[in-house]
């Protein structure tokens, strides 16, 4: 397994925006992500921690092509996903799935559940009708669901099983990474540990990759194999979870961990 290519790779990734202050000034030029670069192996799940505004989440979307990247390289198992076009990017997005931040605002309120974890479905073809419901019941009951659930709404569900529903949306094309966008930080406290168990759980049922998005470290200690440390737009510091928390080396890593432990 050590010399297993990694099953992504990311390569002096940048991002850039352009910030205009008046009709009159001229614009400025703001890297949101500057020059980050980073391996994930599989079966791994990697933290990419940091404060708001650190670029992690601009990260992740770049990973994904939801943003374009002003530079850099990104590698999917051995792809080249910055250029991908058409079909080809379509294909690969069966492999890489998002779990977004808030499960309210990610999910259709007009849609029931089911509909909503077969959607993936339905767009990639994927079945005939009794089929795609087969594999909604079997994803309700993946991510600890009741399949009478799926013809319920959002609104009548809890923000807990509406992650759920995320989830069981994101795994339905059977992906190898997951993006996970800060995934249990809209929820309650109570809430939270169950929602990383199942994370957990999902990992080593399904060999799954991760890419784990969030400003909490204790999160990244309960779920990361590995963590890297945004600050500004750049990675300041990475290795195993282990390592970095337990001997930081990075002024901001230790500011970090002393805020979570106030």
């Amino acid at each position: 397994m050590a010399d297993e290519a990694p099953l992504l790779v990311v390569r002096h990734l940048v991002k850039e925006y352009t910030r205009r202050r008046g009709m009159l000034l001229r614009a400025s030029r703001v890297r949101a992500v500057d020059d980050v670069s980073f391996e994930l192996g599989r079966g791994e799940t990697l933290g990419l921690v940091g404060q708001s505004g650190s670029g992690k989440t601009t990260t992740a979307r770049m990973v994904l092509r939801l943003t374009e990247p002003t530079s850099g390289e990104v590698w999917f198992d051995g792809r080249d996903v910055l250029g991908l076009r058409g079909a080809g990017l379509r294909r690969l997005r069966r492999q890489m799935q998002m779990v977004f931040q808030d499960p309210w605002s990610s999910l259709n309120p007009r849609m029931r559940a089911g509909a909503i974890v077969e959607e993936p479905l339905v767009i990639h073809g994927v079945g005939d009708r009794a089929a795609r419901r087969e594999r909604v019941a079997e994803l309700f009951r993946l991510v600890g669901l009741d399949p009478s659930e799926a013809r319920r709404y959002p609104s009548e569900l809890s923000g807990g099983q509406r992650q759920r529903i995320g989830l069981a949306r994101a795994l339905a094309l059977e992906p190898s990474l997951l993006v996970a966008d800060e995934p249990v930080s809209a929820l309650d406290v109570s809430v939270q540990a169950q929602v990383l168990n199942l994370l957990m759980d999902l990992r080593d049922r399904l060999g799954l990759t991760y890419l784990f998005i969030t400003h909490d470290p204790r999160v990244v200690r309960h779920l990361c194999t590995h963590v890297a440390v945004m600050h500004q737009g750049r990675i300041v510091e990475a290795g195993t979870a282990d390592a970095v928390f337990g001997d930081p080396q990075n002024e901001y890593t230790r500011r970090l961990l002393a805020c979570q432990s106030t």
